[in-house]
């Protein structure tokens, strides 16, 4: 197994640091990676919403349907008129909700950080997390290899 030890910390199999690229940079790129990944969390719950969202509304059409059943004729239309299929903002369901952040908001944090990436560390991915590993493994024992190449 390699030890790693004599190499910079981040030089992890397939996350060497770029020649050039300082300790600062590596730092504010793993910020930026920190902040999208928070973005990709709130996505993730955007399309919870949106799932969440979808079966009420089919769930409240059941509901409709046995309030009719049970003889609520008036009740059932009341809430099918003004509820089933209503629009969660102006204009929109929450499909469109999603098709907009992922068009907009998202699409350009993704580009952001993948220009800065491109643009200061040769496209490298995770140098923070990678510098991280590295410091706080220890080194030669198992479960602590530093790339699955080290792994026996």
């Amino acid at each position: 197994m390699s030890d790693e030890t004599s190499r910079n910390p981040a030089d992890l199999p397939g996350r060497p640091v770029p020649d050039g690229v300082s300790d600062a940079t590596v730092e504010a790129l793993g910020a930026l990676s920190e902040a999208l990944e928070t973005t990709e969390r709130a996505r993730g719950h955007l399309y919870t919403f949106h799932q969440l969202t979808g079966e009420a509304d089919l769930a409240l059409g059941d509901a409709v349907e046995k309030l009719r059943a049970a003889g609520h004729a008036e009740v059932a239309d009341r809430i099918e008129t003004d509820l089933v299929g209503r629009n969660v903002v102006p204009g929109r369901w929450t499909f469109q909700l999603v098709e907009e952040y992922d068009d907009g908001y998202w699409s350009a944090f993704r580009e952001h950080e993948r220009a800065a990436r491109d643009g200061l560390a040769g496209g490298a991915r995770h140098l923070f997390e990678a510098r991280m590993k590295q410091d706080r493994r220890t080194a030669g024992r198992p479960g602590h290899e530093a790339g699955p190449d080290d792994v026996r």
